[in-house]
């Protein structure tokens, strides 16, 4: 017989003062998550219940029956909308059910490790050039001159997006993803301005791709079809809008986390340096121990027994990508950065299930190509002064800047 999470005595966590507090540390954090799971795989809090194991992790995000809780943005904002943008096509960021499973099928084929591929040269080009600029000082501000500028011209060369327009790219994947920064009554009608600014350019390409197909992601998709099934204008433009959301911010921080993580661990540094086969290794666990995405939610869509638990229709279900990350049951010595340790399973930053990360391929290229250039063009880093964060509250997190010193020349 299960027993309803309302009735269980759970520890308790206030998830959402913690979020709001500026002198918490993310140490601070993970201690106090540390400290929950060590009591139960469940916490109470205060918009509904946490898990943080990795196990528990993962099994709810695989479970169909919790969906996306993203729609719900709008409402937890006290926003009476039903889609910020306006939009009559759901996102396949947050779709669910039979909705979810055509898009991704039609859509798998353009999203896969062999696509990326063709674009590592084009990576390490981007790099390269940004570094150039930087490396002859012997410092700069990493966010600022490298992290921020470098997916963009990656997303706008998978697009097909011209050059010019790199710029227009990076502000609108700028705005849009405020959605995410927990301000959304002030942000709307950026993050609404920013979408019917992209979702024109998007429809014009597509008009063109449509008569002139090139060698680009929507040429791909408006190719795409199964069994007499394409992708309809309205989807194309939706899956552009979620590519430029799952490839720009995430990997703008994730790199910054990344680095800012090797900036405090100079042998690791050194060791990727002369060992540039580490990258893959490099990605993985500097994404498992300091994740730009350290959480994500889920709505319970009926009422869910897992592990004895009544979860009733609706229950809001904090999941614990870092927690996960930091499981010592998943993890040995989890609290130790080390690219040579045998990790016998997988960091949770891309998520799990139906909506593991739709460009992970991409941005696990991208950062395999980033993060060992970086390491032999900028030898003996340090950091240059402290590091200020973005605020927790943000969504999609990391270093606001990174100030670095390193041997000069590169």
């Amino acid at each position: 017989m299960a027993t309803s999470i309302d009735d269980l005595d759970l520890p308790e966590i206030a998830l959402l003062s913690l979020e709001a507090d500026e002198d918490l540390t993310r140490d601070d954090m993970t201690a106090i998550i540390d400290g929950v799971r060590e009591e139960n795989w469940l916490a109470r809090t205060d918009i509904g219940v946490m898990v943080t194991r990795h196990e528990d992790v993962v099994a709810i995000l695989r479970d169909r029956r919790f969906h996306s809780a993203l729609s719900m943005i709008p409402q937890m904002a006290g926003i009476d909308e039903e889609s910020i943008l306006d939009r009559d096509t759901p996102s396949i960021l947050s779709a669910e059910g039979d909705v979810h499973n055509r898009l991704r099928r039609l859509v798998a084929g353009a999203f896969t490790p062999k696509s990326a591929e063709r674009l590592r040269p084009f990576m390490r080009q981007v790099v390269n050039d940004l570094v150039d600029e930087v490396a002859p000082a012997g410092r700069c501000e990493l966010v600022h001159d490298v992290c921020e500028p470098y997916p963009i011209p990656i997303i706008c060369e998978l697009l097909g997006a011209p050059k010019e327009d790199w710029k227009l790219f990076s502000n609108w994947a700028t705005d849009i993803f405020r959605i995410f920064n927990n301000d959304l009554a002030n942000d709307l009608e950026r993050i609404r301005t920013a979408g019917d600014e992209l979702d024109t350019y998007v429809r014009a390409m597509i008009d063109e791709r449509r008569s002139q197909p090139a060698d680009d992601l929507l040429s791909d998709l408006i190719a795409a079809e199964e069994a007499g099934d394409r992708l309809s204008t309205d989807e194309l433009v939706m899956l552009a809008e979620a590519v430029l959301m799952a490839g720009t911010d995430t990997t703008r921080n994730q790199l910054a986390c990344s680095v800012a993580l090797f900036a405090q661990h100079p042998d690791q540094w050194r060791l990727l340096a002369e060992r540039p086969d580490l990258a893959p290794r490099a990605v993985e666990e500097s994404m498992r121990y300091l994740g730009a995405v350290r959480g994500t939610a889920r709505i319970a869509s009926e009422d869910i027994e897992y592990r004895d638990v009544l979860f009733p229709a609706g229950t809001f279900v904090a999941v614990s990508l870092a927690g996960g990350n930091f499981d010592p049951d998943a993890w040995d010595v989890p609290h130790e950065f080390d690219l040579t340790a045998t990790r016998d399973s997988t960091q949770l930053t891309f998520g799990s299930g139906i909506h593991f990360c739709l460009g992970a391929s991409l941005a696990r290229a991208e950062l395999q190509e980033a993060l060992p250039l970086l390491a032999r063009r900028l030898p003996d880093l340090e950091l240059d002064g402290p590091i200020e964060w973005k605020p927790s509250t943000v969504g999609i997190w990391g270093p606001a800047t990174l100030p670095l010193r390193f041997t000069p020349g590169g």
